[in-house]
């Protein structure tokens, strides 16, 4: 629970000073995508539209969305190639690299889950189970989202396939019956999913979300970006980040108030989007101190692994 958060705000408002890394970091600013490795940046597109970029194991690639599409890239942006032509959300490869999961309408008229060779080809659904035998749902224009940043990220579809290839945490699942909003981990060999979070419906008496979620290298932990609304003010929690250990159950909010979009380096370090004078920034934090280093102005933070 965050609880009082004026002193925690008033600081994350604070610019720390940029410093830099070793291993190469994509995000996204004002559209387009953007690369830094130790005091060197590059921008790698132009014209907008991009979101989520996502580093293949090795870190030679680059998965993004492109005006609500699939593309692929080599790290240096050259090479661009449209995976797929269907409407699709926030990917994430495979461990082996060979393949790529994406979010996109599923045959029950809700999100889904698919999967698609990261060197193209027909997408195979994973979830829901019930839709593996099923058409493929018609190619649709994906609709622009729009409103607040809460409003925003309330929707989004972002994937994230666990480390050891058996598992993706996923926005949605079969919890939507229940409940209002929900997060889920799916096992890909069977189908079954696993509630993680939950929102309104059933006996709970707030509202709020669960997204974008990002394992820990080892798999024993997945973080997300959450908001709630609760039955009371006291209830309340803004936009924040989540740590689940998923062997125990046991919860808490790392990073500051409005923090969103978190991705792990190690056991010790993640990466998340955070809020400045100048606007969104990518923030590198000591997950045992709570130490926070402002990297550079953008968002939606992807850190190679070599």
């Amino acid at each position: 629970m965050i609880g009082t958060t004026a002193v925690l705000a008033a600081l994350m408002l604070i610019p720390a000073p940029v410093v830099s890394m070793t291993n190469p970091i994509a995000y996204v600013r004002s559209g387009d995508l953007y690369v830094s490795t130790g005091s060197t940046e590059k921008r790698l597109t132009t014209g907008g539209g991009y979101a989520r970029p996502r580093f293949a194991p090795g870190g030679r690639q680059l998965a993004a969305i492109r005006n609500g599409q699939l593309w692929t890239m080599k790290a240096d942006g050259t090479g661009p190639r449209r995976i797929t032509t269907r409407p699709a959300a926030g990917p994430s490869w495979s461990p082996d690299g060979r393949w790529l999961a994406f979010a996109s309408l599923s045959c029950t008229g809700g999100p889904g889950v698919y999967r698609v060779a990261a060197t193209g080809g027909k997408p195979q659904v994973l979830f829901p189970r019930d839709c593996r035998g099923e058409d493929l749902p018609a190619e649709t224009a994906p609709e622009p989202v729009t409103g607040t940043l809460t409003d925003r990220l309330r929707v989004d579809d972002a994937v994230a396939w666990s480390p050891d290839g058996k598992q993706i945490a996923f926005r949605g699942g079969e919890c939507d019956s229940v409940y209002d909003a929900c997060l889920t981990v799916g096992t890909i060999a069977t189908g079954a999913e696993r509630m993680i979070a939950a929102y309104g419906g059933g006996s709970l008496q707030n509202r709020g979300f669960a997204v974008i979620p990002a394992w820990r290298p080892d798999g024993t932990k997945l973080a997300y970006t959450a908001y709630q609304e609760g039955e009371t003010a006291a209830g309340n929690q803004p936009v924040h980040v989540v740590e689940l250990d998923l062997r125990t159950g046991a919860k808490r909010t790392i990073g500051a108030p409005m923090d969103r979009e978190p991705t792990y380096l190690d056991a010790n370090r993640a990466l998340v989007t955070s809020r400045s004078r100048s606007g969104s920034g990518v923030t590198l934090i000591d997950l045992r101190t709570g130490a926070r280093t402002l990297l550079r102005p953008g968002s939606q933070p992807s850190a190679a692994r070599r």
